[in-house]
């Protein structure tokens, strides 16, 4: 039964009041008004974050923490940065629950995830000190390369040790429950008197996507910490499949669970060619698969894009931008041409973009007019969000849970969604569209200033328009509802759970709105 919610005067200005700022800019994303190559995926999947094992636990325990999940709820996606010391923290004993490093409970950090519709990629990322402890003194680093010093880059065999983790790390959360038991092995002594015991578990069903490191394109790391890419791919060849078997049958993802997809690591530097030479190394030293298809060893393109105003010309970046205004939109069109072109049309992902709050960051939301930095973060992440859907992607995620330290101008290290346990308007903005079109898919944009958005789930649609500008531009715009009688008018709300909905009649089949640059949905009733 619908039920009409009466809104204050002030919310009624917002709708249909007449306008104070009027004036245009041409938007540099290009929006062809057509249906793009639709991906199917629902939007939940584009409101992933970045974080750790302990954002679902109290401090230095295993109790979960109700507020923590209940931030987590935000959230379509959880991109576990998993260091691999936690599951091997000596060479050859695997621990998951509890993890002899730190002491943590994977089996129910990724139970939380599944209980909640929360999917899971699992990042295996930094050298553990056992594998850090093989390079002279003055070059140890948790960043560097994962294969023992001395070891040849270019061969698979090199990266055997993170390949054995990964095959016993997608044997216990994956889904084959008939793999062979005698291949599975768990370090089973306690660390003390009354330490719980880690048990064998297989085809737990838990995990879908693990992510083979994380930014091996890391050149400011020097040759100790970055990988070409036939490096990488040499790498990757190891870790999703034991370089077809070859090396042993304990070693990589696919060797354990068919059915877990391999995510290669996000690029620093969005760069489609870096794919295109991982693609030339698989064609090579793979070859084809029965379909005449490179047998490639990656199910998933993967690249990191943070949206600010840096060119090809301009390489400084200086403030963040709207994303819209930036390059994020040439750049998921350039990775899904080559997707399209060189890999079979494989799904794309980008799994970091955000911005800071800290007003010295290089990579700073702005305060604009009433709007406060922490206002602008909620409508350019959101509005990040949309973008990636509109371009064809699969998945988006976000940096990250939590800051780093909100006083420090450091890129990066004031992005957090939450502010200790509670949230902050981005993640009540995710938490508000999560559930209102989390199930819907991106159809067609019919409009690009104001910019609109057609979601569909079934039969249902949804329109979400805004500005896609950074100044505070607003303009009236007669939304035409191909004669549709009646819709509801959703509003986000920062600090609360709900979005403020109206429902309006339209009689005439349209709908006069008064469009800012957060975004609104107009739901076809």
């Amino acid at each position: 039964m619908l039920k009409l919610i009466f809104l204050s005067v002030a919310f009624s200005y917002l709708l249909f009041s007449p306008l104070t700022c009027v004036q245009q800019t041409i938007p540099s994303e290009t929006i062809k008004l057509k249906t793009r190559q639709q991906s199917g995926a629902i939007f939940k999947n584009f409101l992933g974050i970045n974080g750790f094992e302990w954002d679902f636990f109290d401090d230095k325990s295993d109790r979960i923490n109700p507020q923590k999940v209940k931030v987590m709820q935000s959230f379509g996606g959880f991109r576990h940065y998993m260091d691999w010391e936690r599951i091997e923290p000596e060479k050859g004993r695997y621990t998951f629950n509890p993890t002899h490093s730190g002491g943590f409970n994977y089996d129910k950090v990724y139970e939380i995830c599944a209980a909640n519709h929360i999917d899971v990629l699992s990042c295996l990322k930094n050298c553990p000190p056992w594998l850090i402890s093989t390079y002279p003194h003055e070059l140890r680093d948790v960043d560097n390369v994962p294969a023992p010093f001395g070891s040849n880059h270019y061969v698979p065999a090199s990266y055997i040790l993170q390949a054995k983790a990964a095959f016993q790390f997608a044997a216990r959360y994956g889904n084959n429950k008939k793999i062979d038991r005698k291949l599975i092995s768990v370090y089973q002594q306690p660390r003390w008197k009354d330490d719980p015991v880690n048990t064998i578990k297989t085809g737990l069903g838990l995990v879908h996507y693990i992510e083979c490191d994380n930014e091996r394109d890391k050149d400011w790391k020097g040759a100790k910490g970055h990988q070409s890419p036939e490096e990488y791919a040499a790498n990757l060849s190891a870790f999703y499949d034991g370089h077809k078997g070859s090396l042993g049958k304990d070693v990589g993802v696919k060797s354990a669970d068919p059915t877990m997809k391999v995510v290669m690591a996000g690029l620093a530097f969005p760069n489609p060619d870096y794919v295109i030479r991982m693609i030339q190394w698989c064609k090579k030293n793979r070859g084809y698969l029965p379909d005449g298809k490179i047998n490639l060893c990656f199910d998933v393109i993967n690249y990191h894009f943070y949206a600010n105003d840096a060119t090809p010309a301009h390489d400084q970046r200086t403030v963040g931008k709207a994303p819209e205004l930036s390059e994020a939109g040439k750049v998921a069109d350039d990775f899904m041409a080559v997707s399209k072109k060189h890999a079979g049309q494989l799904e794309v992902w980008v799994t970091e973009s955000g911005y800071d709050i800290n007003p010295e960051s290089p990579q700073r939301a702005i305060p604009i007019k009433h709007k406060t930095a922490l206002i602008t973060q909620a409508d350019w992440m959101l509005r990040s969000a949309l973008l990636y859907a509109r371009h064809g992607l699969e998945r988006s995620f976000f940096y990250m849970l939590d800051d780093v330290n909100v006083n420090d101008a450091t890129p990066y290290a004031s992005a957090g969604f939450a502010d200790q346990n509670k949230r902050r308007p981005v993640a009540d903005y995710f938490y508000q569209v999560k559930n209102l079109i989390g199930p819907y898919h991106y159809e067609q944009t019919i409009n690009k200033d104001p910019l609109i958005d057609v979601y569909r789930k079934d039969k249902k649609r949804m329109y979400v328009l805004y500005i896609p500008d950074e100044r505070g531009r607003e303009k009236l715009f007669k939304l035409n509802l191909k004669g549709a009688k009646a819709v509801k008018v959703h509003l986000l709300v920062p600090g609360a759970n709900q979005m403020k909905t109206i429902i309006v009649s339209t009689p005439s089949g349209k709908i006069k709105l008064r469009i800012t640059e957060t975004p609104i949905f107009v739901e076809i009733i």
